[in-house]
């Protein structure tokens, strides 16, 4: 983005769109100042009872005409998922900022329509992957990339501490709902997860996968999951996940020529081969040797400004240039996997990457046509 572009201005008026849990966090975060470059100056939530919370402020029930009345220069949107499509073609039109929730949208289709609308380098389009401030995350970025673990070979995470109660579900005829949410466990605790491994590893070029509907509560949509997937490389992956297992686990191990990764407990150990294992076996003349390895750990602590750092981002890439930790565009690819992980699921069979998007799309709509949800 060209940085002279940029508009002067020392602030940005931004409005918030949606007040629910995060959109009210984000919300209270800009409002007591926490993020130089952002002054918030409209909300808009279809209850009216939470804009109480923000007095003083232009206040609408209704999203859109915050976008065309709400004198503001950036909108974020943290309304529920099937929302985001409409609301961010609107603001982009508009010529506004948009910084979105994860997920951008409900599915592939929609991601490709709502990216479309930004046709304009000089308007700022941005997504809420926080996950990738993590600096646990950035050291496997930097490890995964650089070539420092050789040519990737296999994948697994389980990430099972999302852990949720029947109470959970029940908060909320929407929640868990075809119609509501668009999906259970993957569009709603995964995104990052589902950002994340694409972030570091790519995408991959086949799915095959099986998915519990309802496996654990009485809900419509997924709850576990158990994923594998091969890249374009050869290397393989298992992606797993739930609501209903305690007390669960988050375990990220990855093999690569030159080494094992571990990422577990807030420790990150890299097993280190002295030779890369395929060398290491066309040449040893020993049946049954094995590579010398030495034993990294890196003195990683804390995990990064998380939100905070995201909502400084859209502000400095505002008013500044400054690069975008994660561009909206790119958030059609954790959508992309979630729903080639359903449809695979749903069909029974192995899927190509890129997924057809028009084609889970009318799945999802005869998924929704049967759905129980209510508001």
């Amino acid at each position: 983005m060209n940085k002279k572009s940029r508009p002067q201005a020392k602030t940005i008026r931004i409005g918030i769109i949606g007040l629910g849990g995060m959109g009210s966090h984000h919300a209270r975060t800009i409002a007591e100042g926490k993020v130089p470059g952002l002054e918030l100056a409209a909300v808009a939530d279809a209850s009216p009872g939470r804009l109480d919370a923000f007095p003083g402020l232009a206040a609408f029930t209704d999203g859109g005409e915050l976008i065309t009345r709400g004198g503001v220069q950036a909108v974020l949107i943290a309304t529920p998922h099937y929302s985001h499509t409409a609301l961010g073609i609107q603001a982009l039109k508009a010529g506004l900022h948009v910084l979105v929730e994860k997920p951008i949208s409900v599915h592939k289709a929609d991601c490709e329509r709502l990216i479309a609308a930004h046709t304009n380098p000089k308007q700022v389009f941005a997504a809420v992957f926080n996950q990738r401030t993590d600096p646990f995350f950035r050291k496997l970025h930097d490890l995964s990339t650089s070539g420092e673990l050789g040519e990737i070979r296999r994948i697994n995470w389980i990430i099972t501490n999302w852990f949720r109660t029947a109470a959970y579900y029940g908060s909320g005829g929407w929640r868990a709902t075809w119609a509501g949410e668009g999906g259970g466990v993957l569009l709603n605790q995964c995104p990052h997860n589902l950002d994340l491994l694409q972030w570091l590893f790519g995408m991959p070029s086949r799915v095959r996968a099986f998915c519990g509907l309802g496996r654990y509560h009485d809900i419509e949509v997924e709850d576990d999951v158990t994923a594998y997937f091969e890249f374009p490389n050869g290397a393989t992956g298992v992606f797993i996940t739930s609501t209903g297992e305690a007390p669960g686990t988050n375990r990220l191990e990855i093999t690569g020529e030159r080494g094992r990764l571990i990422y577990e407990d807030d420790l990150l150990r890299f097993d280190r081969n002295e030779t890369p294992m395929t060398e290491f076996s066309r040449t040893s003349p020993l049946g049954f040797a094995t590579p010398p390895t030495w034993e990294i750990r890196f003195p990683i602590s804390g995990h990064g400004g998380q939100h905070l750092e995201i909502l400084q981002n859209f502000a400095d890439a505002i008013l500044r240039g400054a690069p975008l930790i994660a561009p909206a565009e790119e958030g059609i690819h954790s959508v992309e996997l979630a729903n080639a992980i359903i449809h695979s699921a749903l069909r029974g069979e192995t899927l190509e990457l890129p997924l057809d998007g028009k084609a889970y799309e009318r799945q999802l709509k005869k998924l929704i046509a049967a759905s129980a949800a209510r508001r």
